[in-house]
């Protein structure tokens, strides 16, 4: 087979047209977006082609139309050329000399490239200026695109950094108070990020923008359908298992009603490699997500539940596990119930889901991520046996690896969260806390045609746990999915720090 250029990394739309590179064609969206209203913000997660976005549309607004030839957009647009201020926060170097400065300077450079000096001071002043010097040079409206807006904030949520999050969240919240007011000089405005912070913290001053991240007809703005796969990647769907790649890279939506998206970053690197591999968490997932999924108890991501107004915005005054887990891409939408206003959230995919387990338990226990995966395996292979002393030591090995500092004492949920995680990698069905009419059950195991009911206990005794599945009838709701039954009994010394006592019993 021979391959196409695959565009890995690169965000500009007219080296990749130059060039020869594969581009799917995007443009349809584009011109909807151009023709429907002037102020946007939208959000998707990293590596899904934001910047492209950015670049495309910079290419439009630029009037280079040679560059459009065979797509949508060629003969629908006038091309007629806009100036243009287009800043990225990732490359303005706010880490080395703080956000305040760095935009002042980046303020001054895009002026230099316009031969024009500013005499403003203060940030939203020298922006203003900027925008309408432009202006009245050429007669044109502006056209302004703002990519990876949120970065100076998102790279500071960890606790250590926090006061700086809400530092640049302020010197953010001046710098595009001015945009309404500009309104006349203005052409378009295109913000995007990975995050959508509550309008009151940031936009609060430009409150006309339109959000267009989880609206149907953009959904497919970014990212890659099926139906773009099989049209521009046809001969690589011949070499490979469609289906599994689907299970692998697929699956992202912004509206219930909208196509799952690839990610198209993990869905190039696997057709240059043809291997199948976590590409796109691994290049960098922030490990204030994963400490927050901790102290959030977000270790069974399955069916997550959560409103509009949750998933729409988060402050970091507030931080929620939820809907920075959604618009960061871990989770994505699964159902919506319209009678209450609920959305059903999941792991897009098979990559995320594995690889996000992989880390959170790894953050449990002082292991090696090779350590964190094969040591599920002794779990699985002591209930295909139905060994009752090799599950104790199985999860006692486990627990071996978790360092003192990361014990929680009398916390059962610290017990549950290690179990859940270790199977869950496996890919046996596990689902912890299950709501019966009767209680919650703390562990439910589906594998093969077995139903395995787990209880665990803390200082107690491992009877007592036995006994309540019985009286509670948490395995009542499961006759009629598997053939065989047991009852997992676990009580844990917080002393110790191991099983205390395991019992098992066949139903």
């Amino acid at each position: 087979m021979t391959l196409q250029k695959y565009p890995i990394g690169l965000q500009d739309f007219g080296g990749i047209r130059r060039e020869g590179y594969v581009y799917v064609d995007k443009t349809q969206h584009i011109h909807r977006l151009i023709k429907f209203a002037k102020y946007y913000f939208m959000s998707r997660p990293r590596r899904f082609g934001k910047s492209l976005l950015i670049s495309t549309l910079e290419c439009v607004f630029r009037g280079q139309k040679e560059l459009f030839e065979g797509l949508y957009i060629y003969d629908k647009c006038e091309f007629e050329p806009y100036p243009i201020i287009r800043i990225s926060f990732a490359s303005i170097g706010y880490r080395d000399m703080g956000l305040l400065p760095s935009l002042h300077k980046e303020l001054e450079s895009i002026a230099s490239k316009y031969e024009i000096t500013l005499e403003s001071e203060g940030l939203s002043h020298k922006f203003n200026e900027l925008i309408k010097s432009i202006y009245h040079k050429y007669n044109q409206q502006v056209v302004i695109l703002i990519d990876e807006y949120d970065k100076p904030i998102i790279d500071y949520l960890d606790a250590e950094h926090i006061h700086l999050a809400h530092e640049n969240r302020g010197v953010m919240k001046t710098f595009y108070s001015i945009l309404k007011d500009a309104d006349p000089y203005l052409k378009l405005v295109f913000i995007t990020g990975v995050s959508k912070f509550s309008q009151v913290s940031i936009f609060s001053d430009l409150n006309n923008l339109y959000d267009i991240t989880m609206r149907q007809e953009f959904n497919e703005i970014c990212g890659i359908s099926q139906q773009e796969i099989d049209t521009n990647f046809a001969q690589e769907l011949a070499v490979y298992d469609r289906e599994k790649i689907r299970q692998w890279y697929n699956g992202y939506r912004w509206h219930v009603n909208g196509a799952k998206m690839y990610n198209p970053f993990s869905l190039l690197n696997f057709f240059v490699d043809g291997d199948y591999r976590n590409y796109w968490f691994s290049t960098g997932t922030p490990t204030f997500i994963i400490e927050l999924s901790k102290q959030n108890k977000f270790y069974d991501l399955n069916d997550v539940q959560a409103n509009s107004l949750l998933l729409s915005s988060f402050d970091i005054d507030n931080l929620e596990a939820i809907p920075i887990l959604f618009q960061t891409g871990y989770l994505t939408l699964k159902s919506y119930d319209s009678t209450f206003d609920i959305y059903s959230l999941d792991y897009p995919n098979y990559e995320v889901k594995s690889a996000f387990l992989q880390y959170l338990s790894k953050s449990y226990m002082s292991s090696t991520m090779q350590e964190a995966q094969t040591m599920p395996k002794e779990l699985l292979r002591a209930l295909r046996t139905q060994n009752e002393t090799e599950l104790r030591e199985a999860i006692n090995a486990v627990f071996a690896h978790i360092p003192y500092l990361l014990w929680q004492k009398e916390n059962e949920h610290f017990y549950h969260a290690v179990i859940h995680l270790l199977f869950s990698l496996l890919g046996v069905y596990i689902h912890s806390e299950v709501h019966t009419k009767n209680g919650r059950a703390d562990a439910i195991i589906l594998y093969e045609d077995h139903v395995y009911c787990l209880e665990f206990k803390l200082d107690k005794s491992a009877e007592s746990a036995v006994q309540q599945v019985k009286d509670k009838g948490y395995l009542d709701a499961y006759r009629n999915k598997a053939s065989y039954f047991s009852i997992i009994g676990i009580n844990f010394s917080s002393d110790e720090k191991k099983v205390e006592k395991l019992i098992w019993e066949d139903l």
